[in-house]
């Protein structure tokens, strides 16, 4: 049976004020009031039914997640008590996962992007799930063509072609500098790495066994808790703080052996930042998104107006900036400055410690 795991475990920074260290950027309602990772849900129901999905988040906003997400059965969000990154996040998924079917195809997605037409992104990820099952030993990605010089995201460089739509991996290469990127893009070979991924359960946990052996033999009491029916938060408040932190990519994708790539056939944007929401949100006349209950906007253009209750937020010639009010902080900046939020959020938390967290 095939199966798939949001990882949802990332705060989102760089959406600060609104994103908090209890209220994560996955569970803020920005998308006609519905949060990303309902959305993310939502796009993966024409394939997967609520029992076949899972998601892994941080404990803190487990409680929050469930309650977002009431479709899903019971025992379907797992907490991580601490965070490791996504390698050990896929780890315990696979276990989880181990427990409850270990024929299992398992496609693991992320929490936080907007990916549209859903019919297309679903035939992608049955073109995937074929590949994974063809070669039971094989690991595959999802690659976005590369159309522009992104200096923020990896790039996958795609390799001979082995048929239906799957590539062979010649190699992952890391966030590169602008001069790098353009060749990459004029090459044609390499895509973008959307950090999505297939492999059959007994694929991933080999490749773990191999690369991250003390990671899978720390986890292995997570599969016989879930097929006896014991509870897995006393066991990973345990396990999960002694596991290496480190990114799935890094750990396993890079070092593997037998690695493929579809492409992501349709649009693929990650709504990170707070100008990102220019590209999945409707636009006034002068190109302003504007997600608030009052506002009043005078002679500015393709600014961000956002607010979180019934404030009044009057703006007036300003062009290109970023307006977020919260009921106890709120956030100016220039669009371009945006990027350095995660430094700003260092400085306040310098001088008001958690406060504003």
């Amino acid at each position: 049976m095939r199966y798939a795991v949001i990882l949802a475990g990332g705060q989102g920074r760089r959406l600060w004020p609104m994103s908090r260290s209890a209220r994560p950027k996955q569970l803020l309602p920005l998308l006609e009031g519905k949060s990303l990772l309902e959305v993310a849900v939502e796009r993966l129901s024409g394939s997967f039914a609520p029992e076949a999905i899972y998601v892994i988040t941080n404990a803190e906003y487990a409680a929050a997640t469930a309650q977002a997400l009431p479709q899903l059965p019971p025992g379907h969000v797992v907490g991580e008590p601490v965070g490791r990154d996504t390698a050990p996040a896929v780890a315990l998924a696979a276990a989880i996962l181990g427990g409850v079917d270990p024929a299992a195809t398992m496609a693991v997605f992320t929490a936080d992007h907007i990916i549209r037409p859903v019919e297309a992104f679903l035939a992608s990820v049955d073109r995937a799930c074929g590949a994974a099952e063809a070669d039971r030993q094989a690991l595959v990605t999802f690659g976005v063509r590369a159309t522009w010089p992104h200096t923020g995201l990896g790039y996958i460089e795609a390799g001979q072609y082995v048929g239906e739509g799957v590539f062979a991996v010649a190699g992952f290469k890391e966030k590169p500098d602008h001069q790098a990127a353009r060749q990459y893009v004029e090459s044609g070979k390499h895509y973008w790495n959307s950090g999505m991924f297939v492999w059959t359960l007994e694929a991933i946990q080999g490749a773990l066994r191999e690369f991250l052996p003390e990671t899978a033999r720390r986890l292995e009491p997570v599969t016989r808790a879930v097929r006896d029916g014991g509870q897995l938060a006393p066991l990973l408040a345990e396990v999960y703080p002694a596991l290496t932190k480190i990114s799935i990519d890094y750990a396993v994708m890079e070092r593997a052996r037998t690695v493929r790539m579809v492409e992501l056939g349709c649009e693929w944007l990650d709504v990170g930042s707070w100008p990102a929401l220019g590209e999945v949100s409707e636009l006034d006349d002068d190109g302003n998104v504007v997600l608030a209950e009052n506002a009043v906007v005078l002679d500015s253009e393709r600014n961000v107006i956002v607010s979180e209750d019934a404030h009044l937020l009057a703006v007036m010639g300003m062009d290109d900036c970023v307006i977020v009010h919260t009921p106890d902080a709120t956030l100016i900046c220039r669009k371009g400055d945006s990027q350095r939020l995660k430094a700003l959020v260092d400085q306040v938390s310098a001088r008001y410690g958690q406060r504003y967290e």
